[in-house]
C-alpha cells in the first residue's frame, strides 16, 4: 500500500472515530438528563410517601376515633353498672 492509501485509510478512521465519541456523547447527556428527571421524580414521591405517612397517624389516633364515635355515630360510654366483664376460659 503506497502512502496515499494510508493516509486515507487513517483519515477515515479518524473520522469514523470522531463520529462515534460525537455520538457516544449524544447519547450520555441524554441518559443523564434522563436519571435527573427520574431522580426528581423518586424525590417527589418520597416528599409524596411522607405526607401519606403522617396522614395514616392522624387517621387512626385514638382521640380522633373516639370524637368521631361521639359525634357522627352518637355512641357514649355505658354507665360502671352497665358494664359486664367477660373472662377468658383460658
Amino acid at each position: 500500500m503506497n502512502k496515499t492509501g494510508l493516509l486515507v485509510v487513517v483519515v477515515l478512521a479518524v473520522l469514523v472515530s470522531a463520529i462515534a465519541v460525537i455520538e457516544v456523547k449524544h447519547e450520555s447527556r441524554k441518559r443523564f438528563v434522563e436519571l435527573r428527571a427520574l431522580e426528581k421524580t423518586r424525590d417527589a414521591m418520597n416528599v409524596e410517601w411522607g405526607q401519606l405517612q403522617l396522614e395514616q397517624g392522624t387517621w387512626g389516633t385514638h382521640s380522633r376515633v373516639e370524637r368521631l364515635a361521639r359525634n357522627k355515630l352518637h355512641m357514649v360510654m355505658p354507665e360502671m353498672n352497665a358494664v359486664v366483664i367477660v373472662k377468658s376460659p383460658l
